[in-house]
């Protein structure tokens, strides 16, 4: 059975960026996380990463459509 909820630590391996990032980006809100346990940890559910990273692909995909490559003013 696949793992439910992930850790900050496996969120930022797998998106290759820091833990502080991978903080920032729950703070935020942009990556839905719940604080669970007495010391409040977070955690992302792993659907909730994939839903990010699809997010992700589809923003940086309108993002290169409307700043083609090679276009005025890119070196």
């Amino acid at each position: 059975m696949a793992q439910r909820f992930l850790q900050l630590a496996e969120v930022s391996e797998i998106l290759n960026i820091s833990s502080a990032q991978a903080y920032a980006l729950v703070r935020s809100g942009e990556l839905p996380a719940i604080k669970i346990g007495g010391r409040g940890q977070w955690r992302v559910e792993a659907t909730e990463l994939e839903n990010y990273i699809q997010r992700m692909y589809a923003e940086t995909k309108s993002f290169v459509q409307a700043h083609p490559f090679g276009g005025a003013g890119e070196e």
